[in-house]
């Protein structure tokens, strides 16, 4: 949608140099190019299609814009889906977040690059990270995640699974395909309620205790 993003920021993708309008407006955004099943929205960025594309500056910008209206000017659950890698935090797109889930699997690489991800977090203002282990085979994989991520709270994990392979080849549903998949998300997203709730409980009773020093 080059011609939208020209018109929001001023500025053409794939350009470089100038001046972008770094207040876009996006509020009509979400309803105009979303798709909708089930009471969920569905907004897709896109991504480079060739290589020597040029700067997606303008579409980072458009982007930010788009998550900060989502985060912080509606009443709206966002689960942002970012590419595997470290690359979307240099440029901040999920600033206004209040969590980070990281998606390990049992490899020392995929543990690396969630070490990364809570340091260039928190070089955001994001301080609060956790850990769901994906593709484990058996308890030796959940111990290997435990153990070498001690410092992480892991919220649960997703088994290797067949029925997801199945799912992915066929280009249907997981959720339709997968019960045991669909399970474990499930108790995975039960734990994340419980631990937000928890921490905003926290936070209240830290600004309950600073309102009543101030008076």
């Amino acid at each position: 949608m080059k011609e939208l993003i020209e018109e929001r920021t001023g500025v053409k993708p794939g350009t470089t140099g100038g001046f972008f309008r770094l207040n876009p407006r996006v509020d009509d955004i979400p309803e105009r190019f979303s798709a909708a099943k089930d009471g969920v929205r569905l907004l897709l960025m896109g991504t480079i299609k060739k290589g020597g594309g040029g700067c997606i500056c303008p579409e980072s910008v458009l982007l930010k814009s788009l998550m900060q209206h989502l985060l912080l000017g509606r009443r709206d659950v966002v689960i942002l889906d970012m590419e595997a890698g470290i690359e979307h935090l240099g440029r901040a797109t999920a600033s206004a977040v209040d969590a980070f889930i990281v998606v390990v699997e049992p490899g020392r690489r995929s543990l690396q690059t969630a070490e990364s991800v809570r340091k260039l977090a928190a070089d955001i203002g994001i301080h609060q990270c956790y850990v769901v282990g994906s593709k484990v085979r058996g308890e030796a994989d959940r111990r290997f995640i435990a153990e070498n991520l001690g410092d992480f709270e892991v919220l649960g994990y997703l088994s290797f699974n067949p029925e997801i392979v199945e799912a992915d080849l066929s280009g249907v549903g997981v959720y339709d395909c997968a019960p045991t998949a669909v399970a474990e998300a499930s108790a995975i997203k039960q734990r994340l309620d419980e631990r937000e709730r928890q921490a905003t409980g926290k936070s209240q009773g830290v600004a309950a205790k600073a309102a009543e020093a101030g008076q």
